[in-house]
């Protein structure tokens, strides 16, 4: 052992990154081609354009496609669930397990057809609201006490048409309108990283 060794002991490890530092951006939505531009797959897009703003690649992982983006000093996980809609609870809790996050740092998105198209809805804890993605959330992670952010899609369908409706595509007048909302998206979800649920929700609910 020389001097150096002893004075200041071995090679230090990287130090493992804060709990408290890192997030999990869970984004709901389907997998496969069709659904691609469906408006149930709301969540898929917001994460995919937070990605392209940070210069970030989803990679497959398990249960999902993951991008690993740095904010100031903290470290964001944006999943995209590979179990289906209807499952994304699996995914969601093994990734916090995995990465260690709290469950206060994580932040499911979804859509929402009791919103207005493009309104963003951003709390701490409630229902699922009959949506499959949240449902299945509560039942694996056995609570309702985390943030949820829902983009609305409206509710623009004729009787005994929800299915065909969230599962169809958006129409010309939402896909001209979806850039400048799906920038309003990641500006939320950046600020909840940045600046905190209650900022976030004082700031960008109803719009």
């Amino acid at each position: 052992m020389n001097w150096l060794t002893s004075l200041f002991g071995t090679k230090q490890e990287k130090e493992p990154t804060d709990p408290m530092k890192k997030y999990l951006i869970a984004c709901l939505g389907n997998i496969g081609a069709e659904y691609v531009n469906t408006r149930h797959n709301i969540g898929f897009k917001v994460a995919d354009h937070i990605a392209k703003q940070e210069g970030a690649s989803f990679e497959t992982a398990k249960l999902g496609a993951v991008a690993e983006v740095k904010m100031k000093g903290k470290t964001v996980f944006l999943l995209k669930p590979n179990t289906y809609m209807n499952l994304s609870g699996k995914a969601i809790k093994y990734w916090l397990d995995k990465e260690n996050i709290p469950i206060e740092n994580l932040l499911v998105v979804t859509d929402d057809l009791n919103i207005p198209f493009g309104t963003i809805r951003i709390k701490g804890k409630g229902s699922d609201g009959g949506h499959n993605g949240l449902k299945n959330t509560h039942l694996i992670l056995n609570t309702s006490d985390y943030p949820r952010f829902r983009f609305g899609i409206s509710d623009e369908f004729k009787k005994g048409q929800q299915v065909n409706y969230v599962l169809g595509e958006w129409d010309e007048q939402e896909k001209a309108k979806l850039p400048e909302r799906l920038d309003m998206a990641a500006e939320a979800v950046k600020s909840f990283v940045l600046s905190g649920l209650a900022n976030t929700m004082s700031s960008y609910n109803g719009k």
